[in-house]
């Protein structure tokens, strides 16, 4: 009958790669380069794809690209971590993981208590371009001149109110406790501040406001 015009089963195109060779992919994204003797602090796509080709897998970019993101694999990405050494450090965390949520000691911040988390980032390079930007245009992206004059360096020093997102910054010729106490002067001298109930500081541990010292200034 017409059944019998019907296309018998076929296997289709051999595939290119094997098991292994995917297996051997996973493996690599899973291990940091050096492990493979390859110079890189880790791996992108395409030194991914080179260094498989090198090794006798001639999978493209593409490909192992489907194939790292089929086993939700990013060898690119990192993220930080560190060990607590301070035997007191979980203590002092959940002081300040209470006042994020509004909280000191058990009980909740008035509506005229404040938290500021401040802090300093030293030797910011002030530096001039030695021609002007020009602006964009149709089919043409903004264009910044490679060459610069450097103008000294700055330190920048920042006070964020966690909870009403208002900002305070100032630039200082450096770092330390008399330019830190006067971000907190900045602060403390406008309102609502000025007039709160209580004003609760959250910095590290740098010597610019760390001890007593700072807390006496």
């Amino acid at each position: 009958g017409i059944d019998g015009l019907a296309d018998a089963p076929r296997s289709g195109r051999p595939p290119i790669y094997t098991p292994a060779d995917r297996a051997t992919v996973t493996a690599w994204a899973c291990q940091l380069p050096a492990e493979q003797q390859v110079p890189l602090s880790r791996w992108s796509t395409p030194e991914l794809a080179a260094h498989l080709r090198a090794g006798g897998i001639a999978a493209s970019v593409s490909t192992v690209r489907r194939w790292l993101a089929a086993d939700a694999l990013k060898p690119w990405q990192h993220q930080s971590w560190i060990f607590m050494r301070d035997p007191d450090f979980e203590a002092k965390a959940a002081v300040v993981l209470d006042l994020y949520a509004r909280t000191y000691q058990h009980s909740p911040l008035g509506a005229d208590e404040y938290v500021i988390s401040a802090d300093e980032k030293p030797s910011i390079q002030a530096r001039d371009r030695c021609h002007r930007t020009q602006a964009g245009g149709p089919r043409r992206p903004v264009r910044v001149n490679h060459d610069y004059r450097r103008r000294g360096a700055l330190a920048y020093l920042a006070a964020y109110d966690v909870h009403h997102g208002q900002v305070f910054g100032r630039c200082e010729p450096s770092t330390g406790i008399t330019a830190f106490t006067a971000l907190v002067d900045q602060v403390m001298t406008a309102e609502p501040y000025a007039s709160a109930k209580r004003v609760f500081f959250i910095v590290d541990n740098g010597s610019s406001h760390r001890g007593q010292v700072a807390i006496d200034r």
